[in-house]
This record gives structure tokens, sequence and C-alpha cells, in this order.
């Protein structure tokens, strides 16, 4: 599979130093934070600090939760107040290296399931940047929450 080239509308621009135990930086700086590799994963564990699969869950859960208020206006249905939660976990791979694995919860209040769970998949599927950037590539869990 081949990418598919894009027409840039924004681009976001970050530094990293000292890589797992070090500090990222957006040249904007509206985000600038330590990093420290967690105990569980036979690091210092530093208060104060995150990890790349924290900024992963943020990003992928702000994008998918705006990509389905996108898709949800199309359809002229009210998805106000729903919650997208996103699990990243990293672990040792099979085939060796390491991996990213997603669980994403979205919560939909103002939907039934039914409603729901169509424009979530849709948004997955068709609208959604991270979507379209690791299909196929991880394991992905897609949990959906109507009223």
């Amino acid at each position: 599979m081949s990418a598919q080239t894009i027409k840039p509308l924004v681009t976001a621009v970050a530094h990293s130093t000292g890589g797992r135990n070090g500090h990222s930086e957006t040249t904007d700086k509206s985000v600038s934070v330590n990093l420290s590799v967690r105990k569980e994963m036979g690091g210092p564990g530093l208060p104060n600090t995150t990890t790349p699969e924290h900024l992963f869950a943020a990003g992928y859960a702000a994008c998918f939760g705006g990509a389905l208020d996108f898709v949800s206006k199309q359809h002229k249905k009210d998805a106000s107040g729903t919650v997208v939660t996103c699990e990243t976990s990293v672990g040792p791979r099979e085939g060796g290296g390491f991996g990213i694995a997603v669980k994403m919860h979205v919560k939909c209040p103002n939907l039934s399931k039914a409603e729901a769970e169509a424009l979530v998949q849709e948004t997955h599927e068709k609208i959604c940047p991270y979507s379209h950037a690791t299909r196929g590539n991880i394991d992905m869990t897609l949990d959906v929450e109507g009223n």
C-alpha cells in the first residue's frame, strides 16, 4: 500500500532531545514536555513527566473527537457531550521490536447506540487522519456507547 499525497492545511513541527528520557517541544512552544521512561519499562519514572504514548493517546482522542463532530454535523446529528477515551499501550511485538495498541472508547450521550456506532464507524473509516495513519499497523479496539 502506498502513501497518499495530501495538500497540507497545517503542519506541526516538534523537536525532541534525549529520546524517552528527554524533552520534546513544538516550534511554536504550544507543547513543551519532559519525558521519562516509566518504571514498568525499566526507566526512572520521574514525576511530572509524560511518555510518547500519553501524547499519542491525547492526540488521537482529540483528533477522533473532532472528526466525529465533523461527521455528525454532516448528518445533522447532535454529538455534543461526546467523550473519546484513547488507551495507548506499548510492548514487544511477536516479530521483534516494539509496537503500540489502541483501545478507543467513544461515549455519545445524545445519540442512540445505533446512531453512535454508524457515525463512529464512518469517522474511523473515512475521516480521522490518525485512523488512516494507523489502519492495519496496530491492534485497534473500538467500543461505542450511546444513550
